[in-house]
C-alpha cells in the first residue's frame, strides 16, 4: 500500500503568526495531531505538532502569546505519495516523529501519520458485544 492510500488529504494549514492556543483549538476541533505551517520567510513549509504545543506549555510559556513561528519544525522530512507505507514508517522511526508532510510536485498534498499507517496495517476489528 502507498502513502497516497493512507494519507489525510484535508489538512489544517496555519500561519506563523497564529498563537499556539489558536492552533491547539483548531487541531482539537479536527481531532488531528499536526498542522502544516506555511511561512515563506522561514523556508516555506513547516509542521506544528501537538508535541510542540505540549513542550511549550510544559516550559510554562503562555499559549495565548506564543506564536507558531517559534515552535515550528522547519527541517521537515517530506514523503512522496508514491512511497510505500513501509518507507514512511521507516522514515518516522528513524527521525523519531509521528507525522510526514506529503508533497506532490512540490506542493502539500496531505499528511500521513502513524495512526494512518496502523489503520491500514491493522484494520479495526468489528465491535463485539459481550454476552
Amino acid at each position: 500500500m502507498l502513502v497516497r492510500d493512507a494519507m489525510s488529504t484535508v489538512v489544517l494549514t496555519v500561519g506563523p503568526a497564529h498563537t499556539l492556543r489558536q492552533a491547539a483549538a483548531l487541531m482539537s476541533a479536527r481531532r488531528i495531531g499536526a498542522a502544516i505551517v506555511l511561512d515563506p520567510e522561514a523556508g516555506g513549509i513547516g509542521i506544528l505538532t501537538e508535541r510542540d504545543i505540549l513542550n511549550s506549555v510544559g516550559l510554562g510559556q503562555n499559549p495565548d502569546t506564543e506564536r507558531i513561528h517559534a515552535h515550528t519544525t522547519n527541517n521537515v522530512v517530506f514523503a512522496a505519495p508514491t512511497w510505500t507505507l513501509e518507507e514512511a514508517a521507516r522514515a518516522m522511526a528513524h527521525g523519531g516523529f509521528r507525522h510526514l508532510v506529503v508533497l506532490d510536485n512540490g506542493e502539500p498534498a496531505g499528511i500521513v501519520s502513524v495512526r494512518d499507517i496502523i489503520r491500514c496495517w491493522a484494520p479495526a476489528r468489528p465491535h463485539v458485544v459481550p454476552a
